[in-house]
């Protein structure tokens, strides 16, 4: 079996069983069942398969038709720019969240300290500390997601503090200039209408905001003059569709603003504490 078979074949069987981007997926698959990077795929479509890439590869082919989703079996997804590891502790960070990165530089805040409320791989909190140089704390409900940002913040060079508990609960008041959040929002009546490889593979914790998708919201706003400074931002992801209740619920904050994504998709919603 030489590379340039296998990618054939890979792509033909996760075609006939409808997943997503079959060609690239069987790639990056092959890839790690070789240890290799794609562009060396490209180079050598005549390399043989040894029994034991073979092998790998056949079982990722096959976790993946199964459902799991590719980044949990190579265990690692980029985000902004950088390579986060994940597990299926904690969800996988999304390109959408990368928004809220750009909405904090792009606003020019320069905050001294940040906090990351329910940091999940640690996407956020590593991220920012790493491009605003600010002291970062980050928490999540999980503590199995806490062990694995932890790792990714070591990993990646960040200095981060992390905390395991409900939201804002372990930080002390008044200590921060900047708190970001992707909180879950999928309400959970709309648990059946989800992928099968986000209902069936990623942690719910991090998933379903309650029944209405806006309990998280509603907390973090009610929480988060507590732990702010006056004059300290608090900056979200947004669901699809919750931009105008979760305005509503900034009613009261100053220079409320909302972020679109290239789409033109309401993404990031930032306001400032009085």
């Amino acid at each position: 079996m030489t590379v340039g078979t296998a990618v054939l074949q890979g792509t033909r069987l996760l075609e006939e069983a409808a997943v997503d981007s079959p060609r690239l997926t069987a790639e990056v698959l092959l890839c790690y069942a070789m240890r290799v990077e794609r562009a060396w795929l490209y180079a050598h479509p005549e390399r043989e398969l040894s029994e034991v890439e073979w092998l790998h590869y056949g079982r990722y082919l096959h976790e993946r038709l199964q459902g799991k989703p590719t980044q949990y079996i190579t265990g690692r997804q980029e985000f902004y720019g950088r390579e986060f590891r994940v597990t299926p502790d904690a969800l996988i960070p999304r390109h959408e969240t990368e928004h809220v990165v750009e909405a904090v530089l792009h606003m020019s805040l320069k905050p001294r300290r940040l906090l990351d409320v329910g940091t999940g791989s640690g996407a956020l909190a590593v991220t920012l500390a790493l491009e605003t140089g600010a002291q970062a704390w980050a928490t999540d409900l999980s503590p199995a997601a806490v062990a694995v940002a932890a790792a990714n913040a070591g990993r990646l060079g960040a200095a981060v503090a992390f905390v395991a508990c409900d939201l804002m609960a372990a930080i002390a008041g008044g200590t921060m200039d900047l708190v970001v959040s992707n909180p879950p929002y999928v309400p959970a009546g709309q648990r059946h209408g989800l992928q099968k490889e986000v209902r069936d593979w990623e942690p719910h914790l991090a998933l379903f905001g309650g029944e209405t998708g806006f309990e998280l919201y509603d907390r973090i706003i009610e929480e988060a003059p507590r732990v702010l400074r006056p004059g300290g931002w608090l900056v979200m992801e947004l669901g699809f569709g919750c931009v105008e209740i979760v305005a509503a619920l900034l009613s009261g904050w100053h220079n409320v603003r909302v972020d679109p994504d290239l789409a033109g998709i309401p993404r990031v919603i930032a306001a400032r504490r009085g």
